[in-house]
């Protein structure tokens, strides 16, 4: 049973997160694992949400660090993507479904970040997985998420708030290497 997350209504017909959670908590354990969460989410195209982002999503809500959500997580997650599905919706001007690179210049501008042209092209190639010069709800979640936390780590380092760090090769590792290393080590789990 999938839920279609993008495409959801706000307060009508709110969903019973309870039997969502039961439906996809095959195992009957009180907590649901990132492949469970996949099964609940669809990201607007009728696909199942990305890996990636339900791993990632398990992480941030994940309270006691044991790569699965309770019910009362679920229920903080869920709000978290509607809250996302809100601001998603008011980038995607064209409702086409997915963001463009003019809609996603658009979005992380009105976030604060300046980037450059040449940037939006990389993070169209590392999170458009449809391949179609767009990105899904889904995988905006990501980006956002992960650009966040890489700004939060640059921003630890810029003391001086200049926009400028200067870092050596391992402090650079050990700025980045809790989002990578836990990327990494839950894929193996």
């Amino acid at each position: 049973m999938a839920y279609q997350a993008y495409n959801q209504p706000n307060a009508y017909n709110r969903p019973n997160l309870e039997q969502i959670f039961s439906s996809v908590d095959k195992d009957r354990s009180g907590q649901i694992s990132a492949d469970e969460l996949q099964r609940a989410l669809s990201n607007g195209t009728w696909n199942p949400f990305n890996p990636e982002t339900c791993r990632l999503m398990i992480g941030m809500f994940d309270s006691n660090g044991d790569g699965a959500i309770n019910f009362g997580e679920f229920q903080a997650l869920w709000q978290y993507i509607n809250d996302w599905t809100t601001c998603f919706r008011s980038f995607d001007l064209d409702r086409s479904g997915n963001i463009s690179k003019s809609e996603l210049k658009n979005a992380l501008t009105q976030f604060g970040y300046r980037l450059s042209d040449g940037f939006y092209d990389i993070l169209l190639n590392k999170f458009d997985r449809s391949h179609n010069n767009s990105i899904n709800f889904d995988d905006f979640i990501q980006l956002c998420v992960v650009l966040q936390t890489l700004t939060a780590s640059f921003r630890d380092a810029d003391t001086d708030r200049d926009g400028v760090i200067t870092v050596g090769y391992e402090q650079f590792l050990t700025m980045i290497a809790p989002m990578v290393l836990k990327e990494r080590s839950r894929r193996a789990s």
